[in-house]
């Protein structure tokens, strides 16, 4: 098991039903998103949308370290969802939920599109990537078993937990170098950013 006092990121990759789309993103965008990122621990919450990947939607939570998934806030908030958040769980189709441990591996900040690359490149591999123009930051992802319980559209017995690293970019012409470089890449435009500190400032009167 990961050292719980890495960083962590909630991972949740999914489709939805289009009849239900304008809900769920409603439903992120004046529900969800601010609820998670108020739980204490996490520091921010980012929506994202691909620009020709299945599943479609990206959602990426940071939090101080692993262990915030095993706090008595995160518990009750994960098992005590709101009616609108159970009916969305239960549109969404093709869902990765992963608990993730974060490693940065160089730059910094958040790029207007994020670059997904699946797996675990070699250490050559990625040095090239962050020499690309317009790259600001790499990071990889771990997924860690015992935390990334399922939600009810993946079959928990056929999914698969592996790593990935997210590639902050500036630019569309900046992602369109790294998925040249990795063919089977994913690029996402980022929807919004919630920083945890934003929602505390706006309660002070």
């Amino acid at each position: 098991m990961a050292n719980s006092d890495v960083m962590g990121e909630l991972f949740i990759w999914t489709d939805i039903d289009p009849a239900h789309e304008a809900d769920f993103n409603r439903w992120y965008d004046r529900e969800h998103m601010a609820e998670r990122a108020a739980i204490p621990g996490f520091m921010w919450a980012r929506r994202y949308r691909a620009r020709q990947a299945a599943p479609r939607y990206l959602a990426l939570y940071r939090t101080e370290s692993l262990s915030v998934f095993t706090s008595e806030a995160y518990r009750q908030a994960f098992s005590q969802q709101t009616a609108w958040s159970l009916a969305n769980f239960g549109r969404m189709r093709n869902t990765r939920r992963r608990v993730m441990a974060v490693t940065p591996l160089g730059g910094y900040g958040t790029g207007a599109l994020l670059v997904l690359i699946p797996g675990a490149p070699a250490p050559a591999a990625l040095r090239d990537v962050l020499a690309v123009d317009g790259v600001l930051a790499l990071r990889r992802l771990e997924p860690n078993p015992a935390l990334s319980t399922p939600l009810p559209s993946e079959e928990a017995a056929t999914r698969v937990l592996a790593p990935v690293c997210l590639v902050e970019t500036a630019t569309p012409e900046a992602a369109q170098a790294v998925c040249g470089r990795h063919p089977d890449a994913q690029v996402f435009d980022l929807l919004w950013d919630l920083q945890s500190a934003e929602l505390s400032a706006s309660r002070t009167p």
